[in-house]
């Protein structure tokens, strides 16, 4: 057989271990998608190349599998910058192809023809474009500089005479990607003797702890020394939230922040264990004063700028902990730490009355702790976040830097993809599931039975609330409702309204039953979210 450019690609991406690739083919890519096929990678065609995107992702969370997606030129291209800026601030190492014409062409051709180049550099980690010779080697950079440090999107322009023509060259090497290791020995010395001296340490861990899969040993680390732990929405899980040293997850919510901040501003060390503040909002800017010790743990160079460091540990968290074991005990009161826990629940457990707080408990307490969760962008998002318990890492999905609605459905589903044996539930709001509803029937031809729950309140809630809150009038954030059971039988699924508690809970237990997706549309009414977080 001969071997085209196109194999080489293939053969890279299945070396690095793809099994998937997913995007909507072109003619530019036909190629392409032929040499992941000969490659052993299945291609999955979608309905759009943002939501492709999110498959990957998805995919990716679960199983490990280098995420691709695959793009013809122009249009599809242009369709996909967001999910490959949402890859770049989630630190997803997202492999995009795309193709375009060969150079010469380029030049006397300009339909459909812009420089894609030019477009992603600002939101990916690199940007290539394979040439004759060097399509082996160009891959192996790409690979390594996507899944090393702070993973990331790499874009890899593929021409179309560069993918079809046949080539010489030999099988691709790759190089392992480059893992951060122990902290020099003088820093660790230096910060031995800050955690030895505190009183009251406190933890905060976040997305790069997640993609390190460093859960066991920050628990145990926080375990040994009673250190109570704060997570972004990214890391929930990664103690189980149900340990009395677990805070939960943080970052969006005013309410969980009057808790948390207190504490904070109790601590006398403040621990970072791979956390990126990328997923906070504004109020946690600078949040210790200048008599707390700050010590980071981190894979990455942080350049954000949003609060001081005292002491920098460039290095992984598996190693570095339990370097920093210390003989003196932590001083927290455990009352204090359960109190805090108490409070916390108690905030988000909403009224005994029908809203998004029961949908919430109510799926929560019905579907097994296996379950791995959706949340779109909007102020359901907010709530289910801070209500939802999560027992493991990696088993809420959000896009929680970057906040793009739609994300839900396809995560979901790129999720179920990787693991058919657990439930997976995607949360969404009616406008996000409007937004991306022609992804109901990639469930429908993949098969895929996963569980939808639309809160309908017919109102971009969280964009309504603070248009009230600033006093502005209502304007361009309520619209019309549509029939979701009757969209979800259109598109070959199962629909069903559910207006209480018992209705919702039998219409889970259903859905866990079926061999397609279920839709459950869970009418909370409009200006449901007030007060709520």
């Amino acid at each position: 057989m001969t071997t085209t450019g196109a194999d080489i690609v293939g053969q890279a991406l299945a070396l690095a271990g793809a099994t998937h690739a997913f995007g909507i083919p072109g003619g530019e890519v036909l190629a392409v998608i032929d040499g992941l096929d000969h490659a052993g990678i299945r291609f999955v065609l979608v309905k759009h190349e943002n939501a492709g995107g999110f498959f990957a992702e998805g995919l990716w969370h679960v199983s490990g599998a280098l995420p691709i997606l695959v793009a013809t030129l122009g249009p599809g291209v242009a369709n996909a910058v967001n999910v490959v800026a949402n890859a770049m601030q989630d630190r997803v190492p997202l492999i995009f192809l795309t193709g375009c014409v060969d150079a010469a062409e380029a030049e006397t051709y300009t339909h459909q023809v812009f420089d894609h180049q030019a477009m992603l550099r600002p939101v990916v980690k690199a940007s290539f474009r394979l040439a004759p010779g060097a399509i082996g080697a160009t891959m192996a950079k790409a690979i390594a500089i996507a899944t090393s440090g702070q993973p990331g999107p790499v874009h890899i322009d593929v021409p179309i005479g560069v993918a079809e023509a046949v080539t010489s060259e030999a099988s691709p090497i790759l190089a392992a990607p480059l893992r951060p290791g122990l902290p020099p020995a003088m820093d660790l010395v230096a910060v031995r003797a800050a955690l030895a001296s505190a009183r009251k340490p406190l933890a905060i861990a976040g997305v790069d702890a997640v993609n390190e899969g460093a859960g066991p040993a920050i628990t145990a680390f926080c375990r040994e020394h009673h250190i109570p732990l704060i997570t972004t929405y990214k890391g929930k899980g990664l103690m189980p939230e149900t340990d009395p040293l677990s805070l939960g997850g943080a970052g969006l919510s005013p309410r969980a922040d009057k808790v948390l901040t207190p504490l904070i501003a109790q601590a006398d060390v403040i621990l970072l264990l791979g956390y990126d503040p990328i997923e906070m909002r504004i109020g946690w800017r600078n949040l210790w004063r200048g008599d707390q010790t700050v010590i980071e743990v981190t894979p990455a160079l942080r350049t954000h700028g949003m609060h001081r460091v005292d002491h920098t540990l460039p290095g992984s968290l598996a190693e570095t902990l339990p370097a920093l074991r210390h003989a003196a005990p932590a001083r927290w009161d455990d009352n204090q730490i359960g109190t805090a826990r108490a409070a916390l629940a108690d905030l988000f457990s909403g009224p005994p009355t029908w809203g998004p707080h029961a949908v919430f408990r109510t799926l929560r307490n019905t579907l097994p702790p296996e379950t791995i969760a959706t949340a779109d962008s909007g102020a359901h998002r907010i709530l289910v976040s801070q209500m939802w318990t999560s027992f493991a890492p990696r088993l809420m999905y959000q896009s929680t830097a970057l906040c793009t609605m739609a994300c839900a459905l396809p995560l979901a589903a790129g999720a179920k993809i990787g693991r058919p044996d657990v439930p997976v539930i995607a949360f969404m709001g009616d406008a996000g599931l409007e937004m991306g509803a022609g992804e109901l029937a990639t469930l429908r031809d993949l098969k895929l039975p996963v569980i939808i729950c639309v809160l309908v309140d017919e109102s971009l809630a969280l964009i309504e609330l603070k248009q009230r809150g600033s006093q502005r009038q209502n304007l361009g954030v309520d619209f019309g409702g549509t029939d979701f059971p009757a969209l979800a039988a259109a598109f070959g699924g199962h629909g069903v309204w559910v207006d209480d508690a018992a209705t919702l809970t039998d219409a889970a237990r259903q859905a866990m039953t079926r061999d397609t997706f279920t839709l459950i549309a869970a009418r909370i009414g409009r200006r449901a979210y007030d007060g709520a977080f």
